[in-house]
């Protein structure tokens, strides 16, 4: 990274941290001048930020993944529903297995090596 991408992210780190120490400053006097410098801390900070090499890359990262969400095929309700209700199925017949299971040891191992019948 450049020393002029440091010096804006600094910058940038700069503006948020004004704007929080603005927030404790004038929030007691006023609560919404006090909002008003956090919310002006981080549009500042973004603006600086987004100058810089990473902010430039963060934001052709973020049209990437706009575009590449645009091609997901989402499933239609029926396929939603039928695929629902085949991992619930999936929950029962395992929930009924771990039962049968359960019981099963516990009559081994209780009943039938430790002697402590029911």
């Amino acid at each position: 990274m450049e020393v002029q991408d440091r010096i804006k992210i600094a910058a940038a780190f700069a503006f948020l941290v004004l704007g929080i120490v603005g927030y404790y400053l004038l929030g007691s006097a006023s609560g919404a001048l006090g909002v008003l410098s956090v919310v002006a801390g981080v549009l500042l900070a973004g603006a600086v930020a987004l100058m810089s090499s990473p902010g430039k890359g963060f934001v052709e990262f973020a049209k990437e993944a706009v575009a590449e969400v645009k091609k997901v095929v989402w499933p239609t309700r029926k396929e939603t529903i039928q695929l629902t209700m085949l991992v619930f199925g999936f929950v029962v017949a395992l929930a009924i297995f771990m039962w049968i299971v359960d019981g099963a040891l516990a009559w081994l191992f209780y009943d039938l090596f430790l002697g402590r019948g029911k």
